[in-house]
């Protein structure tokens, strides 16, 4: 029986709403509490300074293993997501070929249970072959251990096939996972439709391309009574739809992707093609009402949208150079340069964002430290100073336009089920403080 100690820490597990400094025990890769012996435990973690929270919980991220290994294989994101403070990823199902039956959903546990970083779970296509024509096979999937359904970044742009899944899906308890977005409208675009794109001579990708979609979402989700979740939601008028559909009890949830606050559409005036996402970066009102919608809880969840691209084929005009960004090592820092540091949220708040919330839409028993639940746990170093190197990083790809960024605040330390899969002094080979973090074994 092996048993772990955490000393010292500030403990916060928005599931308990719970913020204070303590100790947490581990035994048997389970949480015990924060009740015990400390004579009692075969090692000591010290977290003195550290913020001892629930792992991270993604609800997308792009593995892109098989078929697109020059991007990312399971092996690099999982590393990837440690190293950012996530013990669980929901994985999206856009890989070759696509997640769109059993066998390919259990190859993607299967390897992630091989390389053994941290938890994986599968997202399934909605449709076959992510076609947007005729439905996957749903209740296979659900076999094969999808825990939601999405089309990645393909709009579900038929309206009666979107109908169709939400009807199937209610009956497997499983959300719709859509990119809200009118193909039409953004076809060709390159980035957010305004003032800065006229003056760039580049194409638009207008708000209400999102807004459209979103609203049209919420109704069906009223009217079917099925579980809708809105991916990467980054407009104004998306934002305030969601929270009219709340009130009314429709059953809609929506995530942030934490890019689309950290920069504007003026970036693009640097034509770098790292800017260049989807959803775009918006102007800064849109900014604004996503920080309202974080503030009130109308957003449910902040996401890293991680979707690496080989250098080679970013590295190209901006009008050609495919839409994507990594997000999994640079999330937590930037949470705290747009949210903890002007004050918009506290740690508390924000660690539901991260933690609790995308646990339940996903119906997974994790983002806790309730006595029982699996130990995946994150130690936060808040004041930890330090700059973005994408070089350094652990993704396959570079695809991001804050390298070279002064940030604070970092993952420390990761365990998944009571096991060390990361620390950040490894880097460095710092054996003192390593030491001093794990040194008192008994």
């Amino acid at each position: 029986m092996h048993t772990i100690l955490i000393r010292g820490g500030r403990i916060i597990d928005p599931s308990q709403n719970l913020d204070q400094v303590g100790n947490l025990y581990i035994r048997d890769k389970r949480i015990v509490g924060m009740d015990g012996t400390a004579s009692l435990a075969n090692e000591v973690i010290d977290a003195t300074g550290l913020i001892v929270c629930p792992g991270f919980v993604d609800l997308h991220v792009a593995l892109s293993e098989p078929g697109f290994e020059e991007d990312e294989t399971t092996a690099s994101g999982t590393a990837a997501a440690v190293a950012g403070g996530f013990t669980s990823v929901a994985c999206l199902p856009d890989t070759d070929p696509v997640v769109d039956n059993r066998a390919a959903a259990e190859f993607i546990m299967r390897q992630a249970e091989r390389i053994g970083r941290c938890n994986v779970f599968p997202l399934g296509a909605v449709t076959k072959d992510n076609k947007g024509e005729e439905l996957a096979e749903i209740g296979q999937l659900v076999e094969g251990g999808a825990v939601a359904f999405t089309d990645a970044k393909r709009p579900i742009a038929n309206a009666e096939i979107m109908r169709r899944a939400l009807e199937y899906t209610r009956m497997f308890h499983r959300p719709i996972l859509n990119h809200p977005q009118v193909p039409e409208l953004v076809n060709g675009g390159v980035m957010h439709e305004g003032f800065n794109s006229t003056l760039l001579g580049l194409k638009g990708m207008p708000a209400a391309a999102q807004d459209i979609m979103v609203g049209r979402d919420i109704a069906l989700a009223e009217m079917t009574e099925g579980r809708v979740h809105l991916m990467c939601i980054s407009t104004e008028g998306s934002v305030e739809q969601i929270r009219r559909a709340k009130a009314r009890g429709v059953n809609v949830t929506a995530e942030v992707a934490i890019h689309h606050l950290a920069l504007t559409d003026e970036a693009m005036r640097s034509f770098d093609p790292n800017c260049k996402i989807d959803p775009p970066f918006r102007s800064q009102e849109h900014i604004d009402a996503l920080i309202a919608g974080l503030k009130d809880g109308t957003i449910d969840v902040i996401c890293s949208d991680h979707q690496p691209i080989a250098e080679e084929k970013k590295n190209c005009e901006i009008d050609l150079a495919p839409f994507g960004i990594i997000g999994l090592e640079t999330l937590l820092p930037l949470c705290v340069k747009t949210l903890i540091e002007p004050g918009h949220l506290t740690w508390l708040e924000l660690l539901s964002k991260l933690t609790v919330n995308p646990s339940r839409i996903l119906g997974l028993e994790k983002g806790t430290l309730k006595p029982g639940a699996d130990a995946d746990i994150t130690l936060i170093d808040p004041s930890a100073n330090w700059t973005f190197d994408p070089k350094r990083f652990r993704s396959a790809s570079r695809n991001t336009p804050f390298g070279g960024w002064e940030v604070t605040g970092r993952a420390k330390m990761v365990l998944v089920a009571g096991d060390i899969r990361f620390h950040s002094n490894d880097e460095s080979q710092n054996s003192s403080d390593m030491s001093r973090m794990k040194g008192n074994t008994r």
